[in-house]
C-alpha cells in the first residue's frame, strides 16, 4: 500500500512563508500526477496545485504566483513552496497522488495543518 506522509505545516503570521514536504513510500514515477489539495475551515477540500511526471504545473487562481510546487524524483518527495500567506490560506493540506493523467487521485496523505494569522 502506498503511503504519502505530508509534514511541514505550522502556525505562520500573514506575509510568512512555509514549505510542505510530502514523501512517498514508493518511486513517483509511477505516478501520473502528484497534487496538494486544502481543505479550509467549513469548506470543501479545493485543489492548490499538482505537478505531472512530465514538470507541467497547475495552480488555483488565488495561489498564482505565490505558491510553486516541485518534486524530487530521487527523494521520493513533492513540496508545496507557499510565499505571502494569507489568512484565507489557513486549512488542512493534503498530498495526493494519482497513476493516470485524469481521473480520481488514488492516494491520500493524512494531511498537515496550515494556520496563518492576521
Amino acid at each position: 500500500q502506498v503511503q504519502l506522509v505530508e509534514s511541514g505545516g505550522g502556525l505562520v503570521q500573514a506575509g510568512g512563508s512555509l514549505r510542505l514536504s510530502c514523501a512517498a513510500s514508493e518511486t513517483i514515477f509511477g505516478f501520473n500526477t502528484m497534487g496538494w489539495y486544502r481543505r479550509p475551515p467549513g469548506k470543501q477540500r479545493e485543489l492548490v496545485a499538482a505537478i505531472s511526471v512530465a514538470g507541467s504545473t497547475n495552480y488555483f487562481d488565488s495561489v498564482k504566483g505565490r505558491f510553486t510546487i516541485s518534486r524530487d524524483n530521487a527523494k521520493n518527495t513533492v513540496y508545496l513552496q507557499m510565499n505571502s500567506l494569507k489568512p484565507e490560506d489557513t486549512g488542512v493540506y493534503y498530498c495526493g497522488a494519482r497513476r493516470m493523467s485524469y481521473g480520481q487521485y488514488d492516494y491520500w496523505g493524512q494531511g498537515t495543518q496550515v494556520i496563518v494569522s492576521s
